[in-house]
C-alpha cells in the first residue's frame, strides 16, 4: 500500500494539479538536469542501420515506449514516462525508429515490416524480463505485432490513440480514381497537419507492404493485459478504432480510456497524467500477479 501511495504522489506531481495541489519533495527534482546526464546510446544489428535509444536501468515490469509516425524519442511523452519510471525505480526504454530522430537509415525506405523490426531488436537485445509496451498513434499498431511475435517478452500493452491498420484504411477509403492516380505515380501526399508541408509523401510501395500487418479483419492473439486511451477528438484516428481493436483482442481483459476533450496527440498535460496513471495501476496489477 505505501508504495501505491507514493506513485499516486509521483503520478500527480507530473501533471499540473487541477486541485491546486503540490507535492515539495518530487517538484523539487531536476529532472531535465537528471535527463541531460544520459547519452544517446546505438544497438549495432547486422545488416540492419544502427538505432539509436536511451535506456534507464531499474525493476521489471520495464516500459518501452514506442513513438508514432515521423516521431522520435524525445516525444513529450516519452520523456514523461522517462521521469515516471525513474521516480518509480523501474526500468524504461525509448528508441528512435529507422529513419526516424537520429537512428541511421533513410524514412522514405522504411516500412511497417521494418519498424516492426527495430520494435522487435529492442524488445530481443535492450531489455529483461517482462515489458510495457506503450504505443502511441502508430506505435500503437507495432505495440500489437510485437506482442504476437513476442508473447513471452510482453507483460502488458497500452495504446494512446492506437493508429492500427491506420495508413491502408484510409487510402482504401479514397475514391477508386484518386486510388489509381497515386498507384501510378507511385507516391501519396498523406495529408498531415503535424508536417510542415502539410503532408508526408508516402511511396505506394508502402501501403502495399503495410497490407501485410493489418489486424483488424480477424481475431488479435493477444492475451496479455490491454489499455486503450483515446480521445473523443481526435480528427486523424477516430476513437472507434479503439473499440475495433478491442473487439478482435481474444483477451477479455481489455480496457477503453475515452477523454472527451482529448485530442490525437494526447500531449496535454492531463492526457500525461492519465496515461501515466493507466501504466502506473498496470505495474500494481502485474507486480500482485507476479
Amino acid at each position: 500500500m505505501a508504495s501505491s501511495t507514493l506513485r499516486r504522489a509521483c503520478v500527480w506531481a507530473l501533471g499540473s494539479c487541477t486541485q491546486g495541489l503540490i507535492y515539495p519533495k518530487i517538484a523539487n527534482i531536476k529532472l531535465t538536469a537528471c535527463r541531460l546526464k544520459s547519452s544517446v546510446q546505438y544497438l549495432t544489428r547486422q545488416d540492419s542501420p544502427k538505432l539509436a535509444y536511451q535506456k534507464l536501468k531499474g525493476k521489471n515490469p520495464g516500459v518501452i515506449f514506442l513513438p508514432g509516425f515521423a516521431s522520435d524519442m524525445n516525444a513529450q511523452k516519452a520523456l514523461a514516462l522517462e521521469d515516471f519510471c525513474k521516480s518509480l525505480g523501474h526500468s524504461f526504454i525509448r528508441f528512435d525508429y529507422t529513419g526516424c530522430g537520429v537512428s541511421e537509415g533513410e524514412f522514405k525506405e522504411c516500412t511497417i515490416g521494418k519498424w516492426k523490426k527495430d520494435v522487435l531488436s529492442v524488445l530481443d537485445t535492450l531489455s529483461e524480463g517482462p515489458q510495457i509496451l506503450v504505443g502511441s498513434s502508430m506505435g500503437g499498431w507495432l505495440m500489437l505485432l510485437a506482442a504476437i511475435a513476442r508473447p513471452e517478452k510482453v507483460a502488458a500493452l497500452v495504446g494512446v490513440a492506437p493508429a492500427v491498420d491506420h495508413f491502408v484504411s484510409v487510402f482504401n477509403q479514397l475514391p477508386l480514381e484518386e486510388r489509381k492516380v497515386i498507384e501510378e505515380k507511385g507516391e501519396w501526399k498523406f495529408t498531415s497537419k503535424y508536417s510542415e508541408e502539410g503532408f508526408h509523401c508516402i511511396p505506394y510501395s508502402f501501403i502495399k507492404e503495410a497490407e501485410n500487418h493489418c489486424l483488424l479483419k480477424s481475431p488479435v492473439p493477444i492475451t496479455c493485459p490491454v489499455r486503450l486511451i483515446h480521445g473523443m477528438k481526435d480528427e486523424d484516428v477516430p476513437w472507434h478504432v479503439s473499440v475495433q481493436i478491442s473487439e478482435c483482442i481474444l483477451n477479455a481483459d481489455v480496457d477503453i480510456i475515452l477523454r472527451k476533450h482529448g485530442e490525437h496527440r494526447m500531449s496535454e498535460k492531463d492526457d500525461i497524467k492519465l496515461i501515466v496513471y493507466t501504466i502506473d495501476d498496470l505495474i500494481d496489477k502485474l507486480t500482485t500477479l507476479g
